[in-house]
């Protein structure tokens, strides 16, 4: 009896020995709350952070293309003078080019004259072009108050500017061309006067038909 008992005490310790050794073997391996888990990488959020930073960089690259393609803004009083002479002559010439074109070329040349060919064609085009010229000035005389000194020129005009408003309608209606002609050919004289005066030299900017049509 006694063999028999220490038999099975024996059996008993290593069969402890060997589901130990199990345990300890098994233990080596990473399981789902283990730290070593935790420590792998999913493929598929790894791809949709990296595709994220790169819109992210796309739309970053888009915003600086727009701000430099941007027009800059004058921040400096000379600045300010600049660019405000810059526009004036833009308006300015965009006004003369379209009193000439429209006006002045085609009176000189008779077509407003009772029973010229394509009178009423050229006197419809010349009353566009007086609104279109009206509201270049307009434009021009406000950017000219960004200068000083060509506010200053420009100042004694903006009464005869002003009176120009209703000539368009009454140059298309055919009648008194002399008069309305010399009123805008005059007046596009004195304003290219005073800004040479001032620094700011204007010169004839023919406006496209499109323009012509789509002027406020």
């Amino acid at each position: 009896m006694p063999v028999s008992i220490r038999r099975l005490v024996l059996a008993v310790t290593l069969s402890c020995a060997l589901v130990a050794g199990a345990t300890g073997c098994g233990g080596g391996e990473p399981t789902a709350s283990s730290p070593q888990a935790d420590t792998k990488v999913n493929p598929r959020a790894s791809a949709q952070a990296l595709e994220a930073q790169a819109m992210a960089q796309m739309r970053a690259e888009a915003d600086r293309a727009r701000r430099a393609r941007a027009e800059p803004t004058p921040t400096t009083s000379a600045e300010k003078q600049k660019f405000a002479k810059t526009r004036f002559v833009v308006n300015a010439g965009l006004a003369a080019g379209a009193t000439y074109q429209w006006i002045v070329k085609p009176f000189r040349a008779g077509k407003f004259k009772k029973g010229a060919d394509g009178r009423r064609v050229s006197l419809v085009k010349a009353g566009l072009a007086g609104v279109f010229a009206y509201n270049r000035l307009k434009a021009a005389i406000d950017n000219a108050k960004g200068d000083p000194t060509l506010a200053k020129a420009v100042a004694p005009l903006e009464e005869g500017i002003e009176k120009m408003k209703d000539l368009p309608k009454q140059l298309r209606s055919g009648d008194n061309t002399d008069t309305i002609v010399g009123n805008f050919d005059s007046i596009i004289n004195d304003v290219k006067e005073a800004g040479k005066s001032a620094g700011a030299e204007v010169t004839d900017k023919v406006p496209s038909a499109g323009q012509l049509q789509g002027a406020p």
